[in-house]
């Protein structure tokens, strides 16, 4: 049960979050976020992560969920604010 290990978790959120850099964009940050959280709910214990480690598809469920919440969360308080929009003044083939 290698998925259960909180470690991977925690590597895959740090590669992700690098990556993040690479590639900006807030996509792979939520996914960084998601195995963060997923990470910590396995490095913490209890009933959450016996329950999640019973199961690849239902964690993989959960880091998906937490994933696009930690995305849609990002956008709203990090992306375009309410009334800004992007003007272009030249066209890109002239």
């Amino acid at each position: 049960m290698s998925w259960a290990d909180w470690w991977l978790w925690a590597v895959a959120a740090l590669v992700l979050g690098c990556l993040e850099m690479l590639l900006p964009g807030f996509i792979l940050l939520g996914f960084a976020i998601g195995a963060g959280i997923v990470g910590l709910l396995f490095l913490v214990g209890g009933p959450v992560a016996l329950w999640l480690s019973g199961s690849l598809p239902l964690t993989l469920v959960v880091f998906a969920v937490l994933s696009l919440l930690a995305w849609i969360a990002l956008r709203r308080f990090v992306g375009l604010r309410e009334g800004q929009v992007k003007m272009f003044d030249q066209d890109i083939n002239d």
